[in-house]
Parts: structure tokens; sequence; C-alpha cells
């Protein structure tokens, strides 16, 4: 059944490699089970039924790669994306959580079409390179901030915006331990080292009194009735759009093809003979029909992991490993109670890890060209001083498109770079 589903012989692999490919990806990416309720439970969500939102968007999402695509890719919330989901636009904008999750199914509506019509290429081929690595090394000191702020390292200072918190906390110094189990581990190939570091402070955590003890760790899941189909297209139509759309959209469109790609070249999935079709199509469908499951479900945009490289270094070369992913993630539905004793100062490493290896990006941006300098700059350094994924992302299309034009540099401008700007212009002028 397998071989026929998933044709394993032509992809040179076999069931055995595919299940422990898919459960090395599960243990590398399993710490969003943890972090997602905490950033989406500060929007007033329930964190309960946004555990079963998480494990069942990741579910769905790995099941849609896995059979339309045949790939080995796990899906799931994206990180970067409920940050500024939770923090950008429920946050600072004002949304309602509802409101947020209906923009989440529109930029994926969006998303769908722009797969559909191509469009997606376009956009990818129209942005500098400069702009998308800024973009997301933004992202990645967006995330850090937060982590320092939820570990009680960084808090506020009346004088000084921010400062230093109390070392002396049991908070920032399970924080900080916490982080270098991470790091520790995750240098020494452990794999899982994400998820190892968050338990272990948790279990920790307990064994010094500051968190209570679970009655049990096996459960009926939580009820989901409170986010599933709670959007409010009208409320975020009344609201305004253009801003939250932009970014999601592009957001998705840059981190998901991204890792696609690099994942499939990695598995030699793009390179394909004459007997076989290359698959990028169907995987860019499925991740957009992701998106569009997650935000029914009940929480922030789904997307491809990184994480997915673990399980292709194990062997996985087929849809078989992502249904492996999704049936591990279903399964931890029944290990709710263990979801709820998981502290902020816990899950707050992990985020500044991850921060820490999407700040890679930087090195792709072109430092000889103060063209280029400047505006991926602006990007990355606005975002977390303006606590904002949107403002940086305006910032940084605006003022390329700015000095580009002015230093006569016309020719590097594609009209989606242009377009993009305009929108945001556009933007602050309504507001």
């Amino acid at each position: 059944m397998f071989e026929r589903m998933f044709k394993l012989s032509e992809h040179n692999s076999n069931i055995r490699t595919e299940i422990l490919a898919g459960i090395t990806t599960f243990l590398t990416m399993s710490y969003i089970i943890f972090v997602n309720p905490n950033i989406l439970g500060t929007t007033g969500m329930d964190s309960g039924a946004v555990f079963v939102a998480t494990c069942l968007a990741a579910a769905v999402g790995s099941f849609i790669m896995a059979f339309l695509a045949n790939w080995p890719i796990g899906m799931a919330p994206g990180m970067g994306l409920n940050a500024f989901f939770a923090f950008g636009v429920v946050g600072a904008m004002g949304y309602t959580w509802q409101q947020a999750l209906a923009a989440v199914f529109l930029s994926g509506v969006i998303f769908f079409i722009l797969t559909l019509t191509g469009a997606r290429k376009w956009l990818i081929d129209g942005i500098p390179q400069s702009l998308r690595s800024a973009i997301v090394a933004g992202i990645g000191l967006f995330l850090a901030f937060i982590g320092f702020q939820s570990s009680g390292i960084v808090i506020d200072n009346p004088a000084t915006l921010t400062g230093h918190g109390d070392f002396g906390s049991h908070q920032v110094q399970l924080a900080i331990l916490g982080f270098f189990i991470i790091v520790i581990l995750d240098c020494l190939k452990v794999r899982g080292a994400i998820l190892i570091g968050i338990l272990a402070v948790s279990a920790l955590s307990i064994i010094l009194g500051f968190t209570p003890v679970p009655a049990s760790i096996i459960s009926t899941p939580p009820s989901i009735s409170s986010t599933f189909l709670a959007l409010d297209i009208p409320g975020v139509m009344e609201k305004g759009l253009i801003s939250v759309l932009l970014v999601f959209v592009l957001v998705e469109v840059f981190d998901a093809t991204g890792t696609m790609i690099g994942v499939a070249k990695r598995a030699n999935l793009l390179d394909v003979g004459p007997n076989r079709k290359n698959n990028l199509g169907k995987a860019l469908m499925a991740d957009s029909a992701a998106i569009l499951a997650g935000s029914l479900i009940g929480t922030s945009s789904t997307t491809a992991y990184v994480e997915s490289m673990s399980g292709v270094q194990a062997g996985g070369r087929t849809g078989l490993t992502a249904f492996v992913i999704g049936i591990l993630f279903l399964l931890v539905l029944f290990l709710s109670p263990l979801a709820g004793v998981i502290p902020a100062y816990a899950t707050a490493p992990a985020l500044i890890y991850v921060a820490l290896l999407m700040l890679r990006e930087i090195t792709e941006i072109d430092w000889n060209d103060m063209t280029e300098v400047v505006p991926s700059a602006i990007t990355l350094i606005a975002m977390p001083f303006t606590y904002s994924i949107a403002e940086g992302m305006a910032f940084g299309f605006i003022s390329y498109v700015i000095i580009k034009a002015f230093t006569f540099r016309f020719k590097e401008l594609h009209l989606a770079t242009i377009l993009i700007a305009a929108l945001f212009v556009l933007r602050f002028a309504i507001a």
C-alpha cells in the first residue's frame, strides 16, 4: 500500500527509513506544540484550544503535503508569523484574535490564487535578495526581543524604555539554563534539542516548586470549539486589510517557498529524470491549502518547516515521512496536561535560539552596495524597535525604491518591488 501511495522504490527509499525520518523531523519541530499556545495565548485565545489547533493544523498540513505532493516536508504554524499575529496584529494594531484569524484565512486565499496563477514565482523573482534576507533576519530580531521579554531578561524601564531584569529570579536563571541546554545539544547534533531544552526547564521548574505538578500526563484533548471557525471576516474587512494581508502574504511567500526549495534540493527532488515529474507546483499548492485549513481550525499561518531538513538527512524522500509527522502530531493531542505546565520562561529560550538561526540570513546581503545595505538595515532594525514586522517591511520596501530611483538605478527596480512599496505608502496614507 505504501509503495503504491508514495512510490518508495522509485525514490530509492523504504518504509523503515521513511518512518525514522518522520520521527526525526517531528522531534526537531515539535517545540511548536508548546511555544504556539504560549504566544497566541497572549491574545486572549484559550491555550488549550490553541494546543489542539496547533497539533491538528500541523497534522492536516503534513497530510496534505504527503498525499498531494509526496514530499518529506513537515508543516505546522510558523514561527515569526505567530508572533506577528499575536504581538503585531492583535497587540499593536488592535485587532481581535477572531479578526486576526480572518486575516490569516484571507491571506491564505490570496496565497492560493498567487500559487495557482504562477504570480507567486513572479513575486519571489521580483523581490531583491537583500530585502528577502533582511526580512528573515528582522523577524529573528523581533522573536529574540519577545523571548527576552517573556523570560524576564529584558523589562520595561521608564527612563530608557528597556532595561535588564532581575538575574536573581528563578525565571531568568532557568531561561538562561534552558538556552545553553538547547545550544549545546544542538551543537552536539542531538535530535530534538529545542524540545529537550523546553521539557528540561519545565521539569526543573516543577521539581523546584515553581510550577504545580500536573494531575496526569495523558488525557482527552481540550475542546477546540472556542477557536474552530471563529473567523470574523466582516470585522477585519471593516478595520482595514492592506498592511496585515501584505505582511502575511509576503512572509508566507518568502518563508514557505524558500524552505521548500531548500529541503527539496537537499533531497534531490527538483532535479528529476525524464521518467518522474517535478512536484514543486503540487508542494506549493499543498502549502497554500495548509494555511486555509489552519486558519479554519484556529491558529496562525501554517507553513513548511526548515527542520524537515533533519528528516531528509535521515533518508526521508517521500510523503511517507510527512505522513508519519502528521500521525505523531495527532498522538500528541492526548498529552495536553503536559502543555499546560510549560511556563513562558521555558519556551523563551526556544524563541531566542530560533531567532539566532534566522540571523544567518544577514550574510546574504551585499554589504558592499549601500543602495542594498541601507534598506536592508532599516528593515531588520525597525522590526524590533517599532515592535512591528509590518513597519519594518514597509520602511524597507519604501526606502529601497526611493534610494534606487534617486541614484538612477532604475533597471534594478522590479515591478513587484515597486508595487509592494506603493501598497505600503497607500497604507500609511489611509491610516
